[in-house]
C-alpha cells in the first residue's frame, strides 16, 4: 500500500489546476439549495467585519481610560464605548451560530442531493460497468465526496471571510509599518508549505487505499450481517473474517499513524517558527509605544490586528492547501458523472409490440464479458415464438442468465444480434422492452420493504395503485398470505427495520 503512495502524490500545480472544479462545486451547492447558499454568503460577510470593529473599539477605550487616569473628566463617552463593544461581540456571536446553524443544514441538503445523483446516474450505466472493479473504486470514492464536498464548501466560504477581515486589519498595519506585512509572510510559509505537502501525501494515501478499504468494508457486512449470520455460524468462519479485517484495520492504522506523527511533528516546529514571528513584531510595537509614537491604545490595537492577521494568514495558507486538495477530491466526484452508458435507446424508438407477432430471434450472437478472452455465448442462431416455452438447460457457466440479460438488454451481443419481430432490439425504447419482460434472478433481492412495496417493484410505477397490486397478489396466490399478515398488505418483510 505504502508503494502505491508514491505513484499519485501531487505537484503544486496538479493541486491549483483542480481548483478549477471550485465552480462546479458552487453550481451543485446552488442547485441543492438557492436560499441557504446566498444566506451563508451574506452572513460571511457581515461576520468578516467584526474583527476589525472589535479591535478598533477596544483601542478607543483603551485611550479613553489613560485619558481619564490622566486629566480626569466625563465616564459618559467611556461607557458608550464599551456597550457598543458588548453589542459587536454579541452580534459576532450571534452571526457565527448562525453560519453554523446555516453551514450544517446546507450540508445535509447537498449530501442528500449530491448522493439523489449517484443514484440516478448509477442507474443509466451499463450492467458490466458494474462488474468493473475500476468502476467500484469510482463508484466508493464518488459516494465518499457526498459528504466531504459540503465541507470543501464551508472552507471556500470561510477563505472568503478571512480575506475580507485580512482587508480591514491590514489597512490599519500597513499605516503603522508596513515591513511588519513581510515579516509575517515570512514567519508563515515554512507552515504553509508543510501542510501543503502533508495534505498531498495524505490524498495519495487515501486514494490507494480505495480498493483494500471497500474489502474492509465487505469483510465488516460478512462479520455482522443477518445475510451472513447463518453461514458464518454453520462453518465457523468468525475467526477467519475477524483475523481478515484485523489485518486490514492494522495495515490501515500503520500507514495512517505513520503519516499523522510526521505531520504533528514538523507541525510543531513550524508553529514555533510563527510564534517568533509575532513577537519579533510585538516587541517592535512596545519600543514604538515606550518611545511615546504610539499610544497603549494603539499598541493593543496594533499587536491584535497582528495576532488575528497571524492567525488568518495561516489559517487561509493551510485551507488554501485543504482547499486545493479538497478540489482534488471533487475529481473522484465529477470523474463519476463522466462514465457514460454504451447500451442506449435509440434517437427514435419503436414501442414494445402488442400482440408480438414473430417473435425473438438470435442471428449468430456472441458476447463476451469486458476483459475477458473467454466467450460466454457464441453462434447462438433460434427463435422464440410467441407463446412458446424453452427451457435452458447446461451447467453453471454455461451463459444460460447471460443469454436471458441479453434479451433484456442488459448487455449488448459483441456480434451478432437480436431480432424482435424482425426489428434489431436496440431499435425499441429499452425501458418500455424491461417492462414487458418478467425476469427473476437466481440471486434476487429480498426487498426489506412492505409486502405492497415487494408486489410493485415489478411495474413500480403503479406503486400507487392498491387495486392493481392486491389483483397481482391474487393472480400469483400471494393474497391469502398477505391476509394473514398482522398489517396486511402494508407489512414490512425481513427483519432489519422494525415490526419486520
Amino acid at each position: 500500500m505504502a508503494k502505491n503512495v508514491l505513484k499519485v502524490v501531487l505537484t503544486l500545480k496538479q493541486r491549483l489546476s483542480a481548483l478549477r472544479n471550485l465552480p462546479e462545486l458552487f453550481r451543485l451547492v446552488w442547485q441543492s439549495s438557492p436560499r441557504k447558499t446566498a444566506l451563508s454568503f451574506i452572513l460571511r460577510i457581515a461576520r468578516s467585519a467584526m474583527p476589525v470593529a472589535l479591535l478598533y473599539v477596544g483601542k478607543l477605550i483603551i485611550d479613553q481610560v489613560v485619558n481619564l487616569n490622566s486629566h480626569g473628566g466625563s465616564y459618559h463617552q467611556l461607557w458608550e464605548l464599551v456597550l457598543l463593544e458588548f453589542c459587536i461581540a454579541v452580534l459576532t456571536d450571534g452571526l457565527n451560530r448562525m453560519i453554523n446553524l446555516t453551514d450544517s443544514l446546507l450540508g445535509d441538503l447537498f449530501s442528500n442531493y449530491t448522493s439523489m445523483r449517484i443514484m440516478r446516474h448509477a442507474a443509466t450505466l451499463d450492467l458490466d460497468q458494474f462488474e468493473d472493479s475500476v468502476f467500484y473504486d469510482k463508484l466508493e470514492r464518488a459516494r465518499q465526496q457526498t459528504v466531504g464536498r459540503s465541507i470543501l464548501l464551508s472552507q471556500v466560504m470561510s477563505q472568503v471571510q478571512d480575506l475580507i477581515s485580512m482587508a480591514f486589519l491590514l489597512t490599519g498595519l500597513i499605516a503603522f509599518n508596513p515591513w511588519l506585512i513581510l515579516l509575517l509572510v515570512i514567519a508563515i510559509i515554512p507552515s504553509f508549505l508543510g501542510e501543503s505537502y502533508f495534505n498531498s501525501r495524505n490524498y495519495a494515501l487515501t486514494r490507494s487505499q480505495t480498493p483494500e478499504r471497500r474489502e474492509l468494508d465487505y469483510v465488516r457486512f460478512l462479520g455482522a450481517s443477518d445475510e451472513t449470520a447463518k453461514e458464518v455460524k454453520i462453518f465457523g468462519l468468525s475467526e477467519f473474517i475477524i483475523n481478515r479485517f484485523k489485518m486490514l484495520s492494522e495495515k490501515f492504522y500503520t500507514d495512517n499513524s505513520k503519516l499523522a506523527i510526521k505531520r504533528s511533528a514538523w507541525g510543531t516546529f513550524f508553529s514555533v517558527l510563527g510564534t517568533m514571528g509575532y513577537y519579533a513584531a510585538y516587541c517592535f510595537m512596545i519600543y514604538q509605544t515606550i518611545s511615546g509614537k504610539t499610544s497603549v491604545g494603539t499598541l493593543t490595537f496594533l499587536a491584535g490586528s497582528f495576532r488575528q492577521l497571524s492567525s488568518l494568514m495561516e489559517n487561509m495558507l493551510s485551507r488554501f492547501t485543504t482547499v486545493s486538495q479538497g478540489a482534488v477530491y471533487l475529481n473522484d466526484f465529477l470523474e463519476f458523472f463522466e462514465i457514460k452508458p454504451k447500451i442506449t435507446t435509440a434517437d427514435h424508438p419503436l414501442p414494445f409490440p402488442h400482440p408480438i407477432k414473430q417473435g425473438f430471434t438470435f442471428e449468430n450472437v456472441g458476447f463476451q464479458y469486458h476483459n475477458s478472452e473467454r466467450w460466454a455465448n457464441r453462434n447462438l442462431n433460434f427463435t422464440l415464438h410467441p407463446g412458446e416455452k424453452l427451457a435452458l438447460v447446461g451447467e453453471n457457466g454455461a451463459g444460460k442468465t447471460t443469454l436471458v440479460k441479453l434479451l433484456a438488454r442488459l448487455y449488448d451481443p459483441t456480434e451478432g444480434r437480436i431480432l424482435l419481430d424482425g426489428i434489431d432490439l436496440k431499435q425499441y425504447a429499452i425501458e418500455d422492452l424491461r417492462l414487458n419482460l418478467g425476469i427473476i434472478f437466481q440471486d434476487y433481492i429480498r426487498y426489506q420493504m412492505t409486502l405492497s412495496q415487494n408486489i410493485a417493484v415489478g411495474n413500480i410505477s403503479e406503486l400507487g395503485n392498491n387495486e392493481l397490486i392486491r389483483k397481482a397478489a391474487q393472480e400469483s396466490l400471494a393474497d391469502d398470505l398477505a391476509e394473514k399478515l398482522p398489517n396486511k398488505y402494508e407489512q414490512w418483510l425481513g427483519r432489519k427495520f422494525n415490526n419486520g
